[in-house]
């Protein structure tokens, strides 16, 4: 996938400016596809050459004019052609799968403290995730395409939020088994739990 296609994908929605794209990018696509500010503006003028996408200028009294950009006619097909090929699962690059891969030869409170932030980190993901759902989709039914799709998304990252965060308590278990040490996991309203 290219940062391309993320944005034609965002702009079947409804006809948004830069900063509304950015912030889109911000507050859900970028739970799963990362892009700066400055990468969605170059990716714009791209689109934009290509035909794909139209920039609107409206006048703003007061502030800087805007630009608002919709889906061309060809924008679309070009959307349909991408959408229509298979997808690339992900690729995994994460150095703390690394220093797990080495665990024999690093030390392991450095390793602790590391999956501690990581389960908090994971936890807090999965806790936004849930409260977006419970937000969106209150009775946990979508209507119509695009509605199903951005639940499907949604409990896709609860999902993979809490598997992470599951892990993260495993290892953490096994470490203080190795060690002999209690692990310390903190529960998210606060407790905390030993586990042996």
């Amino acid at each position: 996938m290219a940062l391309g296609d993320a944005i034609l994908a965002c702009l079947t929605e409804r006809p948004m400016t830069g900063y509304e794209l950015a912030k889109t990018f911000d507050s859900s696509i970028g739970f799963f596809w990362k892009a700066d500010h400055q990468q969605i503006y170059r990716e714009l003028s791209k689109l934009r050459d290509r035909g794909y996408i139209q920039g609107r200028e409206v006048v703003q009294s007061g502030k800087p004019n805007k630009l608002v950009y919709t889906l061309t006619p060809e924008g679309r097909t070009a959307l349909r052609h991408w959408a229509a090929r298979p997808s690339t699962p992900p690729s995994i690059k994460d150095d703390l799968l690394v220093r797990l891969h080495a665990l024999d030869s690093i030390d392991i409170e450095p390793m602790r403290t590391d999956l501690m932030a990581r389960l908090e980190h994971h936890r807090d993901r999965h806790a936004n995730y849930e409260r977006i759902l419970k937000k969106r989709f209150p009775d946990g039914t979508a209507e119509g395409r695009l509605d199903l799709g951005n639940l499907l998304l949604l409990q896709l990252g609860a999902r993979h939020e809490q598997m992470v965060a599951d892990f993260c308590e495993e290892a953490l278990a096994a470490l203080s088994t190795m060690s002999g040490k209690a692990a310390v996991v903190p529960i998210e309203d606060g407790k905390r739990e030993g586990k042996a």
